[in-house]
């Protein structure tokens, strides 16, 4: 069927041509009004004839082997001479170019033909010993390796094989054609270049102009030649462009690279460079595209920038740059497009800007720009995105000025220090019709009043606002046909002005009014939602099945509200598109409906504090991706559900505040909790030993990690608009008891370990397995009847920051090794039978009374009971076996207040508001490469 499809495309485009008078492929061959003698010279030869029609037949016919649309066969019409009789001379087929003189083919054009199959050096392709040209860009090469009889192509001048599904290693074979200048290798996702290695492309082929690598993955970690560098260049190089985006590159950029004097193309966006930028990028005056984008450059300034008169765009976004925008970019007038977002940059945005007449995109966001923005700005008329969010600029911005720029279509102002000058209806400005506009965090206290013309939006972000009063009716007609994202959330809104709840935008993906305060039922959005919150309002009543429309939902939050009723069934038919299901903090009732029924998706199940009883659906065993499930804080009564521990991606599992009840079981196999990493019984009616079995077994809590870097669980749904993908991540939360008080974690590091069984009956001695956790950031065993001592291993977990063992019955003495426990924040053993002098030093300098009290056989500090023996306190263990905590002398420093580390930055994350959490999210410095315009400004 796809070759069909394919060669009626051939035939019908041939049929076109043959209507056309115009002389048919001047490069391949004369017309066939030309005299008899030139005619005898464009014949091709016999043997060249052969080898084309071997090609051919070397390879399948597939329309799914080309991208691109128009693509067609080309060696569809191929054909020997028992096939086609007198018309049969290959100089006159579609894609083969011949000398008009010798007769011998110099070209091969055969880019997005529909070719799929493998190829080797034996293949017919490479008898054309006379091709100059070489063009098998966007076909399906199966993987094969680039064939080393490339090399026996000497006279080749140009190979592009883009986007051709090649793989392995670029062969030596290639430095030998020595005469090539156009070399594309682009979109080869598993080539490699060790050996050869740039070094050796630049230096063998010294005729080249342009190479393109670019999206590439180019193993360097092997090739003693390259050292992860870009080579030294030599003087009077003629490569004009150097495209190597999206590739492993690494190391720092050669001051020599400003030798390249004819170069007008640099771009290695998204590469792994170091050091500082060279000042020598000033010599490069032909540069026409400059993209140095994320990039892990030394912090410095844009001293070297000015000179590059020729440019057009340059993209430096994320290069560590600091200091002022420079003046000397007055120097670049035929700038189109201009980015410097995510630096360090300070001062004012300079007037100089207003000489960059052409100019269509600015991109300045998440700087320390101050200063208020220079009403020249408003003067360049041709500019189309203006994103400036996240500095200091202040000042007062008149909206009206915005009629100035009639092309803008995308604006984001965010998170500065504005006021703004609302439109004055009296003045007849006509504003720009906007596709996106963010003015999120910008102390707006109603809604801007030019929005009531706006009627091509797409994407509108008010969030972190002071908005009072409900949604006006206006509203609700403005870009009613293109609205794809809009996010009101973090102001005081209080409902609808008007009785409909079904919102009226047809193409809402993303939907966020969540931390207002909105009354009445829960509003619906249209079927085509991806994402939709509402948490954190007053919305009453029950979730209507009209909800149960959204196929594609992917995400939705309706916690923190006061929706009440069951849940209903047809909720779990979106489990196949649904990631996120978060109906925490309600007055839910009823049993917990049978979910994952079907294929699904689910990452994330939150349904605590709620009022669900019955039992668990055993149908949780067949969410094979869940990751994160909260059913705390209901009044759930069954045994524990071992069966969960099938579950190969389950982090968290929160079963706190229920009736489970009866022990834990043995371990199984079959059912290991295989990543767990937060574990919380707390407050149920479990009875039995500890299992130690599960101790032993699970071997995510065994892991320690020493990074610096800090990320947090989340999920991330990601939203297709005007052919671009946008992110918006979902960080996982959950109420746990640290410090013996219940603590909200709006964020969990993914490296926090813990394990919460306090409250319940659990009976004997501490397992000594329970050491082998030593990735464990919290352990509460508080409330229990558990007997026997305080195992000594527990000294093994080093980076343990809050134990609990109080309201038992442990006898004995505290071990010493609990000193080796230096990240410990909080530590209580009140109320049990343990004797002995408690162990002195380190972390435990920092304990009150109140984590020894109801221990009458204990003595020394901090209790005011003296030991009887008059001799010092026995040394704390040798520092030497403190693990690596030695290294993080600065984590140590901390733990005076009373908290470890992780455990310390989620709650001073629980604590910061909501809102700057989801700026942080949105507009961070880690999220936000997903907005769509900020990612066409890397290359406009």
């Amino acid at each position: 069927m796809g070759s069909a499809f394919c060669l009626l495309m051939f035939m019908f485009m041939r049929f076109l041509l043959l209507l056309s008078l115009t002389p048919f492929n001047l490069m391949v061959a004369k017309s066939s009004s030309t005299s008899f003698s030139s005619m005898q010279h464009s014949l091709c030869h016999d043997s060249e004839k052969s080898a084309l029609l071997q090609f051919k037949q070397s390879f399948l016919i597939d329309e799914h082997a080309s991208t691109d649309p128009s693509a067609y066969p080309k060696v569809a019409m191929w054909k020997s001479h028992e096939e086609e009789g007198e018309g049969s001379d290959c100089c006159l087929w579609d894609g083969v170019e011949c000398d008009k003189e010798t007769g011998h083919v110099i070209g091969l054009h055969l880019a997005s033909s529909c070719l799929y199959g493998s190829i080797n050096s034996s293949n017919s392709l490479f008898n054309l010993v006379h091709l100059r040209r070489l063009n098998l860009s966007d076909n399906h090469f199966n993987y094969s390796e680039i064939p080393f009889a490339v090399g026996e192509l000497s006279g080749l001048r140009s190979l592009n094989l883009w986007n051709s599904l090649f793989s392995g290693q670029i062969p030596s074979e290639l430095l030998a054609l020595s005469e090539l200048v156009f070399l594309d290798l682009s979109a080869n996702p598993m080539l490699q270049l060790q050996k050869p290695g740039l070094r050796d492309l630049v230096q063998s082929l010294t005729h080249l102009k342009q190479l393109r690598l670019n999206q590439n993955y180019l193993s360097v970690r092997y090739n003693p030649d390259l050292f992860g560098y870009l080579p030294e260049f030599e003087e009077a190089s003629p490569l004009k462009m150097l495209l190597l985006s999206g590739t492993s590159f690494s190391g720092e950029l050669p001051t020599s690279i400003g030798r390249l004097g004819s170069l007008t193309a640099l771009d290695i966006i998204s590469c792994e460079f170091t050091g500082k930028i060279p000042h020598s990028l000033a010599n490069l005056t032909d540069l026409t595209h400059l993209f140095l984008s994320e990039n892990n450059f030394t912090l410095g300034t844009l001293s070297w920038l000015g000179q590059q008169t020729k440019l057009i765009s340059l993209s430096l976004r994320n290069i560590n740059a600091k200091g002022e925008i420079p003046s000397s970019l007055a120097n670049m007038s035929q700038l189109t497009s201009f980015t410097l977002s995510k630096n360090q940059l300070s001062g004012q945005i300079p007037s100089c800007l207003m000489n960059l007449t052409h100019l269509t995109s600015l991109f300045l966001s998440e700087n320390s720009l101050e200063g208020p923005i220079p009403s020249s700005l408003f003067e360049l008329v041709n500019l189309r995105y203006l994103f400036l969010y996240s500095n200091y600029l202040n000042g007062t911005v008149e909206l009206h000025l915005l009629s100035k720029l009639k092309d803008l279509t995308d604006l984001d102002l965010s998170s500065n220090r504005f006021s703004f000058l609302n439109y004055n209806k009296s003045t007849n400005a006509t504003f720009p019709k906007l596709k996106t506009l963010g003015l999120n965090a910008c102390n707006l206290t109603e809604f801007p009043d030019f929005l009531r013309y706006q009627d091509e939006l797409e994407w509108l972000s008010l969030f972190d606002n002071k908005i009072h009063g409900p949604i006006p009716k206006w509203m609700w007609n403005i870009s009613k046909e293109t609205l794809e994202v809009l996010d009101l959330s973090g102001n005081f809104l209080t409902g609808f002005d008007q009785h409909s709840v079904v919102l009226p935008w047809s193409r809402l993906h993303y939907v966020r009014l969540d931390s207002n305060m909105l009354q009445g039922p829960l509003p619906i959005p249209p079927p085509s939602t991806i994402q939709y919150s509402v948490s954190g309002n007053k919305l009453r009543g029950e979730i209507p099945p009209l909800l149960c429309n959204m196929a594609s939902l992917m995400l939705l939050d309706l916690s923190s509200n006061n929706l009440n009723g069951r849940i209903p069934p047809c909720l779990a038919n979106l489990s196949k598109s649904l990631l996120v299901l978060d109906l925490g903090s309600n007055d839910f009732n009823g049993p917990i409906p049978e979910t994952c029924t079907a294929p699904n998706n689910l990452r994330v199940i939150d349904l605590g504090e709620n009022q669900f009883q019955g039992q668990l659906p055993r149908s949780l065993a067949n969410c094979m991706m869940l990751e994160h499930l909260v059913l705390g804080n209901n009044q759930i009564d069954d045994i524990f559900p071992f069966w969960l521990g099938a579950l190969p991606h389950l982090k968290v599992l929160i079963l706190g505040s229920n009736k489970f009840h009866g022990e834990m079981g043995s371990w199984h196999t079959n059912f290991r909790f295989p990543k767990l990493c937060i574990i919380d019984l707390s407050d149920n009616e479990f009875t039995g030993d500890l299992p130690s079995e599960y101790f032993q077994n699970w071997d995510t809590m065994k892991r320690t990690n020493v990074s610096n870097d800090l990320w947090y669980l989340q999920a991330n749904t990601r939203i297709e608009m005007q052919g671009y993908t946008t992110n918006f991540p979902y960080n996982y939360s959950m109420t746990i008891t640290n410090k013996g008080m219940q603590r909200f974690y709006e964020k969990i590091p993914d490296i926090f370990k813990a394990i919460d069984f306090s409250g319940n009956n659990f009976i004997g001695q501490i397992p000594t397995y329970i050491g082998n956790l030593q990735g464990l950031h919290l352990l509460n065993l508080g409330d229990n009847n558990l007997s026997g001592p305080i195992p000594s291993s527990l000294g093994n977990l080093t980076q343990l920051e809050s134990l609990d063992l109080s309201k038992n019955k442990l006898s004995g003495e505290i071990p010493l090794q609990l000193t080796r426990m230096t990240f410990l924040g909080f530590f209580n053993v009140s109320n049990n039978h343990l004797t002995g002098p408690i162990p002195q030093g380190k972390q435990f300098a920092t304990f009150s009374n109140a984590s020894f009290d109801g221990n009458p056989g204990l003595c020394g500090t901090p209790l005011s009971r003296a030991c009887r023996s008059p001799e010092a306190p026995p040394p704390t263990p040798s520092s030497s076996k403190q693990g690596s905590a030695s290294k993080f002398d600065w984590k140590f420093a901390l733990m005076g207040c009373g908290s470890g580390l992780v455990i310390g930055i989620s709650i001073g994350y629980s604590l910061t508001s909501w809102k700057h959490e989801w700026f942080v999210k949105t507009f961070g410095n880690q999220q936000r490469k997903w907005t769509r315009i900020e990612r066409m400004g890397l290359r406009s």
